[in-house]
């Protein structure tokens, strides 16, 4: 029985589940947001958007990892890491066959594509466009022969994908049309994930240069990065604050500009400490706090929203329901400071 659970343990760490809710939270907020504008909610489609796209995120990961690992990023260990940057440590620490990992984000696409398949015939055929792109987007991060994540493009793809892809795509999936205002309200959860990215990246750089991915991060600079990272959160707030004044969204987005102040924090350590991975990785841990809060609060924005325009508000129970459920590991792992170190034994410890 202990074998089972170090076993668990082991591919839980190689799921890096604490870096998917970029995925699940903007599936969720684009279903909650179709609700509150129009009233109309599909439980079983909404699950299934949420299942698909949170699957695929952890094939994403692999994949990440897989051919990282093939080209030998990340595998200086015995350089000290940041544990918020790089891969699972997976592979680089033999707990897992590279073989094995392979077939394992294989099975995630291939379940993706069922349930893309299934969405795209019971509710159009436009869901392929989001499904196809997304999926493809995940594979060619770091899979030959785009690998576009080396060549200065992965950080836009983040940006596009962790917001409009996914939650435009979810939107649709219960509406069958696109709406502007959901545009706006899912933009800045990418330019959070283009931020996350960002000073994930920052660590990373001479394994990257000398792997040859060319992040943002290697092509101007670690410095740069921290300007980068600084830019794409003001632009995140930025749009949540002019959004509802030129009407593109509720109010009640205001909400999620209680996480404002741990950007600022964030910023600090990372200006002060962008040279010392150790020392700026609270920095890393808010940003990734600051994301999933934002999100969170956008999503009870729009619960807000649809109930003050009298629609059926227990219409709202499945996906509060799955928040939670798929919420609760990350916020004891993120939290709690749980996040494994890119060790076995760590990994064992904490399991």
């Amino acid at each position: 029985m202990n074998y089972l659970w170090k076993k668990i343990a082991i591919w839980w760490q190689a799921f890096r589940f604490h870096f998917v809710p970029p995925s699940f939270l903007p599936a969720i907020l684009g279903g909650v947001v179709a609700w509150a504008i129009t009233g109309e909610f599909h439980p079983w489609y909404f699950l299934l958007t949420v299942i698909g796209v949170t699957i695929n995120h952890i094939g994403l990961n692999m994949t990440d990892d897989y051919f990282d690992y093939r080209h030998s990023i990340d595998r200086a260990k015995e350089r000290e890491k940041n544990p918020y940057s790089g891969g699972s440590g997976t592979l680089t620490s033999g707990l897992i066959e590279p073989k094995n990992m392979a077939v394992a984000f294989r099975l995630c696409y291939i379940i993706t594509i069922i349930i893309g398949l299934y969405l795209s015939l019971m509710t159009g055929w436009q869901v392929l466009i989001f499904g196809v792109f997304g999926l493809s987007s995940a594979y060619f991060y770091t899979a030959p022969p785009i690998r576009y994540g080396y060549h200065g493009f992965g950080e836009i793809s983040q940006l596009i994908n962790f917001s409009l892809t996914i939650g435009l795509g979810a939107y649709f999936v219960q509406v069958q049309t696109l709406s502007w205002e959901t545009v706006w309200v899912l933009l800045p959860l990418g330019f959070m994930m283009f931020a996350m990215i960002t000073i994930n990246e920052i660590p990373d750089e001479e394994d990257d240069r000398l792997g040859k991915k060319r992040t943002l991060v290697v092509i101007f600079g670690a410095k740069a990065g921290v300007w980068l990272y600084g830019a794409a959160m003001i632009a995140a707030f930025a749009i949540i604050v002019l959004a509802p004044l030129f009407n593109g969204a509720s109010f009640w987005v205001f909400l999620s500009l209680i996480t404002f102040p741990w950007f600022l924090k964030a910023f600090r350590i990372l200006v002060e400490n962008y040279q010392d991975p150790e020392k700026m990785a609270p920095a890393n841990m808010m940003t990734i706090r600051i994301h999933n809060i934002t999100g969170i609060l956008l999503t009870l924005a729009y619960i807000i929203q649809g109930i003050s325009n009298g629609f059926e508000v227990w219409k709202m129970i499945v996906p509060v329901v799955i928040l939670i459920v798929l919420y609760s590991p990350v916020a004891l792992t993120i939290f709690l400071n749980m996040i494994p170190v890119k060790t076995g034994e760590k990994a064992m410890d904490v399991a």
